[in-house]
């Protein structure tokens, strides 16, 4: 019996998929513009890289203290209710910093809107990775997540380019702040007309620490699920070189805020290609070494980002940084959403937003912390040789990822490395 052909469109003719990723990346855009203002007028207004490193500060702490909470109501309410609620929270904290913004008023208030959004965020970060899987059979799951990746990469190219160029165009920040309210508003409504036809039971049981605990307990026994969570964790919070874009555009490149979109349009720009490379080309065969290579090129792209001085050169190595990535979020992912039972999406979720989501905002902090002690260049460069140093403990540590084959295998019941595809499944590479 021949190969089952394989469909690189096969998750776009699912309408409640289409439906979720449209909302999605309009909010993505939102929030990608939302980004670029936060940076642009927390380091124009105190001239110090400090104060980007305290925004992943603000940012990380919502989701340590309440991923692992919000993971276990996700598996036990409804996740289309939950990211509803959450979306009208969000537009509410855009407004604040909006009206924060146009009065001028003093810094604080910007964290304090920070924080009120990244605590909707952790409540509801859960919930919403793991809605995906009721939208789309497991046949066509890592499709579903290749294209989710491809359109949000895609988003996140949009998003930055837009508001650096409003805010160079308008003089002004505020507007940016109001169009991501907008956006996020979009997604609320779409979310409502979801159906969700391929959802399971939900968890049952009473609350105890050792359910609220069972999302790390899976993490810990699943090697493979842990190697990658650990990899992309510690690359993440070395290689921060994003958090101080504001600083190399003011200060190192002399780009201005429109310079600033396009340095932060960049690595989005190269995810956005790799992404559509993996959704056309066969499944990944070598998946744990394309894993561990890929996050070797991104710390060595990091630190010559980190040297450069030349605006495209700058821009080229953000591209790479940003392909590489998207391989091992493609991995990461995958295998998170594939080894895990529906029943236990939400907490297991939780765990990868605190290791990864956590990570890149403490980065963010570390290399702002850094960079206002031994300047911005000290920071990346120093960042990139740690994130290649992790890649070599990872593999020397854990062997099995080393050594992990297709992706098609993940979904095998012994978990194996098997680099066979099953006949019948499509399993490719993917936030």
């Amino acid at each position: 019996m021949p190969d089952t052909p394989h469909d690189p469109y096969a998750a776009l003719h699912f309408r409640d998929y289409g439906l979720f990723t449209i909302g999605r990346n309009a909010s993505v855009i939102g929030s990608q513009m939302l980004t670029v203002a936060l940076g642009w007028e927390l380091y124009l207004r105190t001239d110090r890289a400090m104060s980007l490193g305290l925004l992943g500060l603000a940012h990380a702490i919502p989701v340590i203290l309440l991923a692992i909470p919000a993971g276990h109501l996700a598996d036990r309410l409804d996740r289309r209710r939950i990211a509803m609620v959450a979306q009208v929270g969000l537009a509410i904290c855009s407004i604040g910093l909006a009206i924060v913004s146009r009065l001028h008023a003093p810094i604080p208030y910007i964290y304090l809107c920070v924080i009120c959004a990244a605590t909707v965020g952790a409540m509801s970060g859960p919930a919403k990775s793991a809605l995906l899987p009721q939208l789309v059979p497991p046949s066509v799951f890592a499709n579903a997540v290749t294209w989710g990746s491809s359109f949000f990469q895609l988003s996140s190219v949009i998003g930055p380019a837009i508001g650096g160029l409003a805010i160079a165009r308008m003089k002004s920040i505020w507007p940016v702040y109001v169009a991501d309210a907008g956006c996020e508003l979009v997604f609320l409504v779409l979310i409502a007309a979801l159906h969700t036809p391929y959802a399971t039971a939900r968890a049952s049981g009473p609350t105890t620490l050792k359910s609220l605990a069972a999302g790390i307990q899976f993490v810990r026994e699943k090697k493979i699920i842990l190697a990658t969570i650990t990899l992309d964790l510690f690359a993440v919070l070395l290689g921060g070189a994003v958090t101080l874009l504001p600083v190399y555009a003011r200060d190192i490149l002399h780009v201005g805020a429109s310079g600033l979109g396009w340095l932060r349009a960049a690595p989005s720009a190269g995810a956005l290609i790799m992404a559509l490379a993996l959704a056309h080309l066969p499944p990944l065969r070598r998946a744990g070494a394309s894993m561990l290579g890929a996050v070797a090129m991104f710390g060595a792209a990091t630190i010559v980002f980190g040297f450069s001085r030349f605006f495209w050169l700058s821009l080229l190595m953000l591209f790479i940084t940003g392909a590489v990535d998207n391989v091992s979020v493609v991995i990461r992912n995958t295998l998170v959403q594939v080894l895990t039972p529906d029943e236990m999406r939400g907490r297991v979720s939780a765990v990868n937003n605190v290791f990864i989501s956590s990570s890149n905002d403490l980065g963010g902090f570390e290399s702002g912390t850094v960079a206002q002690f031994f300047g911005p260049v000290f920071s990346v460069v120093s960042g990139g040789i740690g994130t290649i140093i992790v890649v070599i403990a990872v593999a020397l540590i854990w062997p099995q990822l080393r050594d992990f084959g297709s992706l098609t295998s993940a979904g095998d019941s012994s978990h194996t490395p098997n680099p066979v595809q099953p006949q019948g499944i499509t399993l490719s590479a993917e936030e």
